[in-house]
């Protein structure tokens, strides 16, 4: 007997009679070399059939199969640019599912989902119309007065998630759309509306809260400024679910969550998913959870005395979601501290913690850190190439400086990485500058970290030859640190500084303060925010006239200067900037540069760049009065009418650093701007998330689950 799994020369000859072996293998296996020509092919021909099998289910299929198979049950393929439809397998999986429930509120809710990637809620407008009630079929649920009695129901009413107001309106004549959202009309007989939540919940586990005064008083936030927080969406258990407000990434209210605390406060489990739990951390580092009977929920609003209003009794816990703020009943005992689990809004997944980052392998040897403990001695021992690995959220007051020695002959380049271990975001809090003391033809990387409290600063070797840095999926706050209202301390200093004419730094998914970098040095900058901290203010630039510091200590607390030197080469990739720019030479695509001269303000132009006979700028929006080298499809187009010109300017809807809407483009932004990216997305940083490509595959999908005679927008909760 041959095995089936033996290889399919030795199966090819158990076929054959003992003496055809025999002889073979007294003539030099030459019938053993012929058969192993066929078993190739016989393989080929196996994996090929077996594979056509395979094809023959959806599951398993090969990518290219699958839009065939979607076409036997009249799948319409979408725009293929979004990650979550550039292979259609699930929607033609689910095809037949979503055939039997066409035309119904529950397949709608599950196509905006899958077409777009957020939570949605589909509202079928007509039956939240106060109509005239046939009294032999009365129907209790749609009574056309308000229940003053019901506080959660009055809560839905006049909020911008108005998916979850169940109250009956009089008519409203005009049509839905989602063109002119400020024109639409919602509650009539034929409308359909779709809620989509783009702000995702950011998770958040045992970050130290920050102490405000006194020992009872304290924030969630690492900053320490006020911040809403958030509620992670459940996870809906099947098609014909409608989702309600624990379905979505919905910002908490004070009376909501007093009144569904046991939904979102307390340990998750492996079944059970929760938001929020404050903990007791002693000073030998055991961790108590604060019990749910010890927890209150309210107002903790500034009083004109400086305290927060309503303080707790002894032994109680009173907690303020919408301003993100704890206050306790009884001080906290020497060395104990307190930690917060909780989920922050993040509209734009760029900076740290965002939930687009992507796993990356770093260079061996490994070191990893917890608890706030010494990195610089950790990163002093992988100088020659190695990672150190932040695991935890914790706070990290230090001072830091990434050194990296020159690799042997024959071995790559030295690489040296202080990174976060993933769904992590530690917080290095500098009590000076971080440095870079680099070696030629070294790298050093920066990834997942929040930095605060100084800039990250590269000072001139003297030499000629290349250093490396790249910073990726980071926060350097700009300004440095927030105050308690969440604006900047030092809103005139810069978060990085490059004084290497030769160096080379990449950023990348990451939210940076304003740059001060030298002639020479290249800036290359893709899918992140450059933060000026104010239109008016300079977002990039180089040293300040005059001002030749050589050490590191002196250029810390660099001013940018208006008039200063210009930096040197900056590329910019779907980048949204706000602040000037003056450099040597500017290329830019699919970005914002966001800028503005204040009156009074000298400068010749918000931005300049100094060599205009070469660079690009492609698909961007460049503020009137720019100069810089050619341009090529920006907005505004130089054909309008000056007034027209003007009235083409990018709508936030925020620029507040901080905020859940932080540099979200806002639906009412001109065409020009939302759809005026090389592949008529978005320009600036939330231009991979696709937002118009997906409204057009959500147009698609609705044409053709929809019922005859209805009309279907969505609508942007937040």
């Amino acid at each position: 007997m041959v095995d089936e799994n033996s290889p399919t020369v030795d199966r090819l000859l158990g076929l054959l009679p003992a003496v055809y072996r025999i002889r073979d293998a007294e003539n030099e296996g030459l019938l053993r070399e012929l058969l192993e020509v066929i078993g190739d092919q016989v393989d080929v021909l196996s994996e090929d059939l077996a594979q056509f099998y395979d094809d023959l289910f959806i599951e398993t299929s090969a990518p290219w199969v699958a839009p065939y198979l979607g076409d036997l049950v009249g799948y319409r393929v979408l725009h293929g640019v979004t990650p979550e439809v550039a292979s259609p397998r699930s929607e033609v999986a689910n095809t037949v599912a979503y055939r039997r429930r066409k035309g119904t509120a529950a397949v709608l809710e599950q196509l905006a989902r899958d077409v777009t990637g957020s939570p949605a809620r589909v509202v079928e407008f007509f039956e939240r119309l106060a109509t005239t009630q046939y009294m032999n079929h009365p129907r209790p649920g749609a009574l056309a007065t308000v229940s003053v009695r019901n506080e959660e129901a009055l809560a839905w009413i006049g909020r911008d998630n108005a998916a979850f107001d169940d109250h009956a309106h009089t008519a409203n004549m005009r049509r839905i759309t989602a063109e002119q959202p400020h024109r639409a009309g919602r509650h009539n007989i034929h409308n359909v509306g779709i809620f989509l939540w783009r702000t995702e919940a950011i998770p958040v586990a045992r970050s130290p809260l920050v102490h405000h005064a006194d020992g009872r008083r304290f924030r969630f936030d690492p900053s320490g400024a006020d911040t809403p927080l958030f509620g992670m969406p459940l996870r809906e258990p099947e098609i014909s679910h409608l989702a309600g407000p624990l379905d979505v990434p919905l910002a908490l209210g004070r009376r909501w969550l007093r009144d569904h605390r046991g939904a979102y406060y307390g340990a998750s489990t492996g079944s059970v998913r929760r938001s929020l739990l404050v903990e007791r951390q002693a000073a030998g580092g055991d961790i108590t959870p604060v019990p749910l009977a010890e927890v209150n929920f309210g107002d903790l609003s500034d009083l004109p005395s400086g305290d927060w209003a309503h303080e707790p009794a002894a032994g109680l816990v009173v907690i303020d979601p919408v301003l993100g703020r704890v206050f306790l009943g009884t001080a906290l005992a020497a060395g104990e501290r307190l930690l917060g689990t909780f989920a922050t809004g993040m509209a734009v997944p760029v900076g740290a913690g965002n939930s687009r980052r992507v796993s990356r392998v770093s260079p061996s040897p490994r070191s990893d850190a917890e608890d706030g403990q010494n990195l610089q001695s950790r990163l002093d021992a992988v100088s020659g190439g190695g990672t150190v690995r932040i695991v935890d959220n914790d706070r990290y007051p230090q001072s830091l400086t990434v050194r990296a020695t020159t690799a042997a002959a024959g071995d790559p380049p030295t690489e040296v990485w202080l990174t976060a271990a993933d769904h992590t975001r530690p917080r290095v809090e500098l009590a000076t500058a971080l440095t870079f003391k680099l070696a030629p033809q070294t790298t050093a990387v920066l990834d997942g970290l929040l930095i605060s409290g100084g800039p990250l600063v590269l000072d001139e070797v003297g030499d000629t030859e290349r250093r490396d840095i790249v910073i990726r999926n980071c926060t350097l706050v700009p300004g440095h640190s927030r105050s308690s209202a969440g604006l900047p301390v030092h809103p005139g200093r810069a978060s990085l500084i490059v004084l290497d004419p030769f160096a080379r730094v990449r950023i990348e998914a990451s939210v940076v303060g304003s740059i001060i970098a030298v002639e020479g040095a290249r800036i290359v900058v893709v899918d992140s925010v450059i933060d000026g901290s104010d239109r008016t203010a300079v977002a990039i630039t180089g040293r300040a006239e005059g001002a030749t510091p050589r050490k590191v200590e002196t250029v810390a607390d660099m001013e940018l200067g208006a008039f200063g030197e210009p930096a040197g080469d900056i590329d910019l990739n779907e980048t949204t900037v706000i602040g000037g720019i003056h450099c040597v030479r500017l290329d830019t695509s699919n970005s914002l540069l966001v800028a503005t001269l204040a009156p009074g303000d000298l400068r010749p132009a918000a931005i300049l760049a100094r060599r205009r006979q070469v660079g690009c700028v492609r698909y961007s929006f460049v503020p009137e009065g720019s100069r810089t080298g050619r341009r090529f499809q920006c907005a505004p187009d130089p054909a309008l009418a000056p007034a027209q010109r003007l009235a083409v300017r990018p709508r936030f809807t925020s620029l507040g650093f901080g905020d859940p809407g932080y540099v979200q483009l806002s639906v009412s932004a001109d065409p020009a701007i939302r759809n005026g990216a090389d592949d008529e997305g978005e320009m600036g940083a939330t231009h991979r998330l696709f937002t118009p490509l997906r409204e057009r595959n959500l147009r698609v999908r609705l044409d053709e689950y929809l019922r005859l005679g209805l009309d279907a927008a969505w609508i942007y909760a937040s």
